[in-house]
């Protein structure tokens, strides 16, 4: 009697093609559920919204959603996530070189590329604005977690300027995370004030660089503890 024998043979490279389509179609998916996310939440709060909405705008059935998301808080955290990773990115290379020049212009320079990035992406920013202090407890963790990363990565580029070589650890993340402060009302005042025009902008701006003037002049006069 003839066996028959199972091939073992390696997935051909069709085959490697039509894993890759449904892994692209996955991330499509994936994407428009953010983005029909991003619309509804334009002016709404995460909390008022329903999977079966979101579902409905991205194209596909409610249950096809936990394919791609366990609950609605994980897609909330995922638009947290996919909403900072490129400003934190933009932000990192806008203050690359801070050990090679002051940090005051570094500190204006990064404001600009901010608020920059606020116009381009103004929906993004009003969802986080909104949901920092909302009604979801997953996605304020993760919008406190993203702050307190740019608060860290920015205490690491001060540590390099020569006149805060020997600040502790904890003092420069004090000082990072009121810089950041500053800029997160900046961002907040914008989106309320749009409305109001070009002038509001520039008084904002202003404003702004006069507060992290001061907090770099008291940087400047702070001594750190001894050890």
């Amino acid at each position: 009697m003839t066996r028959t024998r199972h091939s073992t043979r390696p997935r051909s490279s069709r085959d490697a093609g039509e894993s890759e389509t449904r892994a692209e179609r996955k991330n499509r998916t994936r994407q428009a559920l953010l983005d029909a996310t991003m619309e509804l939440v334009a002016d709404r709060s995460f909390a008022s919204i329903s999977l079966r909405e979101v579902a409905r705008g991205a194209g596909i059935v409610p249950t096809a959603f936990y394919r791609h998301y366990a609950s609605m808080e994980d897609l909330g955290v995922s638009l947290v996530e996919d909403s900072m990773r490129v400003l934190r990115r933009t932000l990192r290379e806008g203050r690359r070189d801070l050990a090679a020049r002051q940090a005051l212009p570094t500190a204006q320079n990064s404001l600009a590329i901010l608020l920059r990035h606020v116009h381009e992406n103004e929906a993004q920013f009003r969802f986080l604005v909104r949901e920092q202090h909302g009604g979801i407890a997953e996605i304020r963790r993760a919008i406190d977690t993203e702050l307190r990363l740019f608060s860290k990565e920015l205490a690491i580029d001060l540590s390099r300027l020569p006149d805060l070589a020997k600040w502790l650890p904890d003092d420069l993340e004090i000082a990072a995370e009121l810089i950041v402060t500053i800029m997160l009302t900046a961002v907040a005042d914008l989106l309320d004030n749009g409305h109001r025009g070009r002038g509001s902008e520039r008084e904002l701006v202003e404003r702004t660089e006069r507060q992290l003037v001061m907090v770099f002049l008291g940087m400047g006069r702070w001594r750190p503890r001894s050890e």
